[in-house]
Order: structure tokens, then C-alpha cells, then sequence
């Protein structure tokens, strides 16, 4: 198993890449990079509110331009940290590392909270483009308990292992694009480049429209809770975010090019689910019902990717002894049992939320986990710059510092345009986080909870315990 030292992070080993492994196969980079693109996207829905808010050429050039200022340096840093830090857990032992347990907990809190916050979305959002074809799930205890079996049937695809997950990824991503690859391709004939061009700088929602750009375009971090599930997680999990990173910008700029260029704009009906309207003006209703189901199996990747992703976040944390032992317990086929039932639970318990609630207080805690994601990565290059780095950005600390800046202004400002509602719930939930950890740390020294670390993980403050070693030496 790995150690560290002051020179060098000898990781765990590739083939190996956990304590406490199991039997079952590691995720290969196919089915990772479909898990990204869950994680990230899954599809262009959801975009339509972006040309409503500011019209189709800040729509086109804002899903070309953003990924610059926010995916590409957020994609950087996990192949970098993800690398450095090869296991479960992820974005909670970078943190760690460069911070301290106290502070890795609350990233962990503040991140795990903010995806069960986003995956209570989905199911709600499956009823929402199936109650057009039965509308029995539209409202009601027909629609709770669909909620409720639905979140069931995908939780139990999670507990049956992540090569099940990752494939199953695969196959709903095909599933998800090809409407879409179809409907490019009939709007050919139809579409007039000038109305690409179209914009009206003194009708822009920005508030609107830069929410919808950051929602569709983040949680490229996510992924690192699964390195420790990866195959060879040194090497595929950066090819596996650049892959991603092109499939997803491509992902939601053409079927954007083809809906704008092909039908004539009307930018109040560019909103949620408006692609569907446009599948059925270019290719008729057949395509409209295939964007429609597309749409409803891209709610179920989404699902399955978050629920893996905030699971085994559990789990790396209870390896790491962050909280009670009980959540790094595994299940038959590998998975963290513990951990996929808290998970869904919290996502049961959210999903009476609205969809503006949701993704307005899901980014404002996800604003704060990044902001400590980005002084752990600074950090740490100040601290351990001769750490092994499998993969490095080819920065200095200046130039990292940098890279940083433009996705903290763009922090600043999603933040800043947080209704009061939302901004006084957030922060109650980051409170809770801060009296959290003192309270499991006074239930472990009383022996209330087991807490423990795993065998073989590496030493996180390694200059601390060397120079305590020292001092004990002297």
C-alpha cells in the first residue's frame, strides 16, 4: 500500500487503488467519461433558458466562451488533485490535506448536501416530461409514490455495483444524444445563420442567464469521490475529463446551433423543456416524443451518477475517519451500503422542494465547496511542490493563482444574485456543518460512534507528525 513522505506521495496502488478492496471490477474510461458527462450534463436540457434570458448569440458564445473561465481550470484541477489523491473521497482529502480535518469536513458536508440537494431534482423532473404521456403522475399520492419507487429502482442500481452504473451510464447517454444528433441533421435545410446573430444588450436577464450557464457546466470535481473505483485512475481519469469536456461543450452548442439557426425566435417560449417544441417543429411528433424520453433517461443518468458520487464521498470520508466507521461498510458487490441509504434518503426527504429552490441553494453551497477547493490546490503547491503529481498543470504557483481568479469572480457573483430565502437556508446549512464536526469528535472521545481509519491511506500533514517525531527526538 502507499506511504507518504516529505518528498514524494507514494499512492495506492493502481490496481489497488482503496482500502478495504473488493471483489468487484473497477471503472474503465468509457463508462468514466459517460459518468462525467452525468455528473456535468446529460444533455442539453435545461439550456433553453439561456437563449430566453439573453437571446441566441450570448447563448451560443456563453456555452463556448464559459467553459474557458469555469470548466477548464475546474476540470484541471480534479485530473490533478485526483491524481495526487487517488481514492474515495475525493475533494474532502485534498482539502485535508492542505487544511485540516476540520476544514476537509466541511468541504464534505457543504459538497455531499449540495448533490443530495441536486439529485432530489431528477425524479421530479422524469414525472415531469412522463406526465405528458400519463397524466396520473402529475400531482398528488400518484406522483409521491412514483417519487418514491422511482428513487428506489435507481438507488438499487447504485447498491448493485459501479461497473453496473457506468454502463448503464453509457447506455443512457447514447440514448440521450441521438434525438439530437437526428434533429441536426433535419435542420440543415432549415436554418438561416442570421439568427444566430441576434441580440438585444438592453433585454438580457443576466441573473437568469448565468445561473443556467454555471448549473449546466459544473460538478467536474464529482468524479474525483470514485477515483479510488477507477481503473489506473493516474492515467484515465485526466483523458477521461478532457474526453468529457469536449462531449459535453458539443453536447449543448449544436443542438443549441440547430434549434436557433432552424426555427424562428421567440424568446418567451425558450424555456425549460422548450427543445422538445422545436424536435417537433423540425422533424415532427415522433422526434418530439424521442427528445421527450431522451430527456426523462437523461434524469435517470444523472441520478445514478450523483448518488454514486455522494456515496462513496461517504465512504472515503469514513475510511479517512471523518465520520462514524458504519459508512465505509460495503455491500456484496463493493458498494457503500450505508452511505447509498443516507443518500437517498436526504433525496426523498428534498424532493418536495421547488426546481428554483433546488438549484438556487444547491449553488450556493456548491460556491462555498469550491472556494476551499481552490485554497487547497494553491496550497498545497506552496506546501508539498515536490509531491508526486502524476498529472501537473503546467503552471507555477502565479500562474495557478491566475487560473483561479476568473471562476472566483464568477463565485462572487452567483453568490451575490442569491435571493435572501435562499442565502439565510444556505447558510444555516453551513452553520450546521461547523457545529457538526465538534459534535461527532466530542460522541467519538465519549465512544457514542466508532470512528476509525483505514489501513494503508496515506499521512495527510506529514510535515506535522515528522516535525512532532523530531521534537520527541530532541
Amino acid at each position: 500500500m502507499g506511504h507518504y513522505n516529505r518528498a514524494e506521495y507514494s499512492t495506492i496502488d493502481d490496481d489497488l487503488p482503496s482500502p478495504k478492496a473488493n471483489k468487484s471490477q473497477k471503472v474503465s474510461i468509457l463508462p468514466l467519461i459517460f459518468l462525467i458527462f452525468y455528473e456535468v450534463s446529460g444533455g442539453p436540457f435545461g439550456v433553453e433558458d439561456s437563449v430566453g434570458a439573453a437571446g441566441p448569440l450570448l447563448a451560443l458564445v456563453g456555452f463556448l466562451v464559459f467553459p474557458f473561465i469555469w470548466s477548464v481550470p475546474e476540470a484541471l484541477i480534479t485530473a490533478e488533485m485526483g491524481t495526487m489523491f487517488p481514492e474515495n473521497g475525493g475533494y474532502v482529502v485534498w482539502v485535508s490535506a492542505a487544511l485540516g480535518d476540520y476544514w476537509g469536513f466541511q468541504q464534505g458536508w457543504m459538497k455531499w448536501l449540495s448533490g443530495v440537494i441536486d439529485n432530489a431534482l431528477y425524479p421530479v423532473l422524469f414525472l415531469d416530461y412522463l406526465k405528458s404521456v400519463v397524466p396520473l403522475v402529475g400531482q398528488g399520492f400518484p406522483r409521491t409514490l412514483s417519487v418514491l419507487v422511482l428513487t428506489v429502482a435507481l438507488t438499487y442500481m447504485n447498491y448493485r455495483g459501479m461497473t453496473i452504473v457506468g454502463w448503464v451510464a453509457v447506455l443512457l447517454g447514447v440514448v440521450s444524444i441521438l434525438p439530437f444528433v437526428v434533429m441536426g441533421l433535419l435542420a440543415i435545410p432549415r436554418v438561416e445563420p442570421s439568427r444566430w446573430l441576434v441580440v438585444d444588450l438592453q433585454n438580457v436577464k443576466w441573473g437568469l442567464y448565468l445561473n443556467t450557464l454555471f448549473w449546466n457546466l459544473n460538478y467536474w470535481d464529482s468524479i474525483s469521490t470514485l477515483a479510488g473505483e477507477v481503473e489506473n485512475p493516474k492515467k484515465t481519469l485526466p483523458k477521461a475529463l478532457l474526453y468529457a469536456l469536449i462531449f459535453v461543450v458539443c453536447a449543448y452548442f449544436f443542438p443549441l446551433l440547430a434549434g436557433t439557426g432552424a426555427v424562428p425566435l421567440n424568446r418567451e417560449l425558450w424555456e425549460d423543456g422548450y427543445f422538445a417544441e422545436v424536435a417537433k417543429i423540425i422533424g415532427g411528433t415522433w422526434l418530439c416524443w424521442w427528445v421527450q424520453a431522451a430527456a426523462a433517461m437523461s434524469n435517470m443518468g444523472m441520478f445514478v451518477a450523483e448518488m454514486s458520487s455522494d456515496s462513496f464521498q461517504l465512504l472515503g470520508m469514513a475510511e479517512r475517519g471523518m465520520i462514524p466507521e458504519l459508512f465505509a461498510k460495503r455491500s456484496r458487490h463493493g458498494t457503500p451500503l450505508i452511505g447509498i441509504l443516507f443518500s437517498a434518503s436526504g433525496v426523498i426527504l428534498l424532493s418536495w422542494l421547488s426546481f428554483e429552490e433546488i438549484v438556487a441553494a444547491e449553488n450556493f453551497l456548491y460556491c462555498f465547496g469550491m472556494i476551499l477547493e481552490f485554497i487547497a490546490f494553491i496550497v498545497l503547491r506552496i506546501k508539498q511542490p515536490a509531491a508526486s503529481r502524476p498529472y501537473k498543470i503546467p503552471l507555477g504557483i502565479t500562474g495557478s493563482v491566475l487560473m483561479c481568479v476568473p471562476p472566483t469572480i464568477l463565485i462572487c457573483v452567483v453568490l451575490a444574485l442569491a435571493s435572501f430565502k435562499v442565502m439565510v437556508v444556505s447558510l444555516i446549512a453551513v452553520v450546521i456543518g461547523l457545529v457538526l464536526h465538534p459534535t461527532l469528535k466530542y460522541l467519538e472521545a465519549e465512544r457514542v460512534l466508532k470512528f476509525s481509519v483505514s489501513r494503508g491511506l496515506p499521512d495527510l500533514q506529514p510535515d506535522v507528525h515528522n516535525d512532532n517525531y523530531q521534537s520527541l527526538l530532541s
